[in-house]
């Protein structure tokens, strides 16, 4: 059985290979990303366990990536890797929760054995795996993230991907505003004008799928964003 999964991003090749074949010896299944956007994207669309980050990688940096997973899953644990010893750097990571912050050049075995250690700690259940929350109750609907299906009594909603990364990222942050931009870049990759009115079609979408319940609604707070509203 596999320990765990994790996501590696790392924009150097050959450390990127080293790293990932000593955590798949060690028997954790690993998908290494060369770029932080495109390790963002496999994050919101795959389950991992933990994320590995490298600080410095084009498109997106590891911190950027950090931001990302902690709006779309905090449970999520994750390590920086960085070439610089910078304290202010090294505070940042962990200021931001960080598990750890290892500098290059490391010892492999040293890395491993933090890997086990975190995942360790913050596993659950007995799987062996990290549980990650897939469904949600929000008032009166019961929402299924990996099955994408929002449900109503007998009745029941099929989500798009985006719709349901949507729908999950205000559920995670009810009763608090999701600034736009955030948003934007996270679900989208960009804040650009085309991507704020497609994003204004799936917010349309969301109430409409929403509106049997009184108690719910995603409120457009001016010049800043959206927030789900549930009234107890």
């Amino acid at each position: 059985m596999k320990k765990g999964r994790i996501l590696l991003a790392e924009d150097d090749t050959n450390l990127g290979f080293v790293i990932k074949d000593n955590l798949e010896t060690a028997n954790f299944e690993v998908e290494l990303y060369p770029d932080g956007e495109m390790a963002l994207t496999a994050f919101q669309h795959k389950e991992f366990d933990m994320c590995i980050l490298d600080v410095m990688m084009p498109k997106k940096d590891g911190f950027s990536v950090a931001q990302a997973i902690q709006q779309l899953k905090p449970e999520t644990p994750f390590v920086f890797l960085t070439a610089k010893s910078m304290k202010e750097d090294q505070l940042k990571g962990l200021k931001m929760g960080a598990e750890d912050y290892i500098t290059k050049p490391f010892s492999i075995e040293i890395l491993l054995q933090k890997v086990e250690n975190i995942l360790k700690r913050t596993q659950k259940g007995s799987s062996g795996l990290a549980t990650h929350q897939e469904i949600f109750e929000v008032g009166k609907y019961t929402f299924d993230f990996k099955n994408q299906m929002l449900k109503l009594g007998k009745q029941q909603q099929e989500l798009t991907q985006r719709e349901a990364d949507l729908l999950r990222l205000f559920i995670i942050n009810k009763n608090n505003v999701v600034e736009r931009d955030k948003i934007l870049n996270l679900l989208w990759g960009n804040d650009s004008y085309f991507t704020g009115r497609s994003l204004d079609v799936f917010i349309s979408r969301l109430r409409k799928y929403l509106k049997d319940d009184s108690n719910l609604e995603i409120s457009n707070i001016h010049s800043v964003g959206f927030k789900l509203v549930v009234k107890e």
